[in-house]
């Protein structure tokens, strides 16, 4: 039974198959072409028994193995690794059938290899996550057949993983190598001004031509007989909070991936960036309350401790509850800290709704606000209207969009920062708030 189990005839067993039923209907009109139908049955029965015999008489003669990552980064490219060896004495070929979690709708995953005697090969195929939480892999089913082709052997390897998917936190150091910089390339190197010097002193150095003048040091001059300046560096140990709003605005998808997906990706890149610079991360969720709460704390152990709190959250589909978070804020964050509030507001009344909350929020914390660009609503407007119907649309576009560009000025009257930005660019836009922030030293 194990044998029927593991035997499968392939496509080329029955086109031949087929070919001599041909010369038996054949046959009936011209009667010597039943020997020949006979002769042709039995070659192709010798050669299936002969195939299987290659195939099944070596135990074990195919071994694989299926190399995971330890965790999916969710929305980027993830790599799996299948590496397989032939222990068997011929030439065979392979068709590798993974069985990829049912999150990836992989419904005709294939992947074809021919293999030498001895040898070992590694296939490597890229999978792109859309959503946090856990995928369960199935087997490695791999179909072994020799050069005649007529029946493949099954092997089953690794049957059954479960692998986590994280925020994403591939792109990680390339954000990181970019904030040490101080510059992001976003149609464009964009630089950040620099205003003044931060006070928190470094060093006293001699001086070298290009110094601040302003910074010299006249008793440590007096003492060495040359020009000493003071040294500054940016103020560190600062808090950074970061409040993703898990209601149902934030449920709207974007290219696979929903709004809060994109926060959380965001907040990841941006919580990196932070602890390198010395400062202090911390993260909280809020829809009805605050929930997944991480208090603000340095050291690179961090940003695990953020990335578990926010593993497998979700929305809640209910309507956000700014006044308790207002009151959440004032419980949780009792010092002066950079408030970074990811949510989104579609409409100036949807934001008027929230604006005595978020002035609440913004006189004892620095406020800074991102909400979303609509791209659909982007590609409404820059569109060419061919009908009266694409007028229309266009034109409450542009209405959308100033209601967006309400909201930024709103917000500015009342001293809150704004990041407004579309979904694909968010860790790039909320990064350069941050590192625009420190520079001018106004947290």
């Amino acid at each position: 039974m194990t044998l029927f189990r593991k035997l499968y005839l392939n496509p080329r067993f029955f086109w031949i198959l087929s070919a001599v039923g041909i010369v038996y209907i054949v046959a009936f009109f011209i009667p010597l072409m039943l020997y020949i139908a006979h002769g042709l049955l039995f070659l192709l029965a010798v050669a299936g028994i002969l195939d299987m015999l290659l195939l099944f008489l070596p135990k074990d003669a195919l071994a694989a193995q299926r190399a995971l990552p330890e965790k999916f980064s969710n929305g980027d490219e993830n790599l799996v690794n299948i590496t397989v060896k032939n222990l068997y004495p011929i030439t065979i070929g392979l068709h590798i059938i993974d069985e990829v979690p049912f999150q990836f709708q992989e419904r005709n995953f294939l992947l074809n290899a021919t293999l030498s005697s001895r040898k070992s090969l590694t296939l490597q195929y890229a999978l792109h996550p859309k959503s946090r939480g856990e995928y369960h892999f199935g087997g490695l089913q791999i179909f072994a057949h020799s050069a005649l082709g007529l029946v493949a052997k099954r092997y089953t390897f690794q049957q059954g993983a479960v692998l986590p998917c994280y925020p994403s936190f591939i792109h990680l150091q390339r954000y990181e190598l970019m904030a040490l910089q101080n510059e992001f390339l976003l149609g464009g190197i964009r630089k950040i001004r620099r205003l003044g010097h931060t006070m928190e002193f470094e060093q006293i150095k001699e001086y070298v031509p290009g110094d601040d003048i302003r910074t010299i040091n006249w008793k440590a001059t007096s003492k060495r007989n040359q020009l000493m300046v003071n040294q500054y560096q940016e103020e560190k140990s600062q808090r950074i909070f970061m409040l993703i709003d898990k209601g149902r605005t934030m449920q709207m998808p974007f290219d696979g991936l929903s709004l809060l997906d994109y926060s959380i990706n965001a907040t990841m890149a941006l919580s990196h960036i932070i602890l390198k610079k010395g400062d202090r991360a911390g993260v909280l969720s809020f829809s009805r309350k605050a929930e997944n709460t991480v208090p603000a704390e340095g050291g690179m152990k961090q940003l695990k401790k953020i990335s578990d709190a926010f593993y497998n959250l979700q929305t809640d589909f209910a309507e956000s509850d700014f006044g308790r978070l207002y009151q959440d804020t004032k419980r949780l964050i009792s010092q002066r800290s950079l408030v970074v509030l990811f949510s989104n507001f579609e409409t100036l009344d949807a934001l008027n709704r929230q604006m005595k909350y978020l002035r609440g929020i913004a006189k004892n914390h620095l406020l800074v606000v991102v909400f979303f660009k609509n791209s659909e609503l982007q590609k409404m407007m820059t569109s060419n209207p061919e009908n009266i119907q694409e007028v229309y649309d266009g034109i409450i576009a542009e209405k959308f969009e100033m209601e967006k560009k309400l909201i930024i000025q709103e917000l500015r009257k009342y001293g809150i920062y704004s990041v407004y930005t579309a979904p694909e660019n968010l860790n790039i836009e909320v990064i350069n708030k941050y590192l625009q922030i420190k520079a001018r030293g106004i947290l």
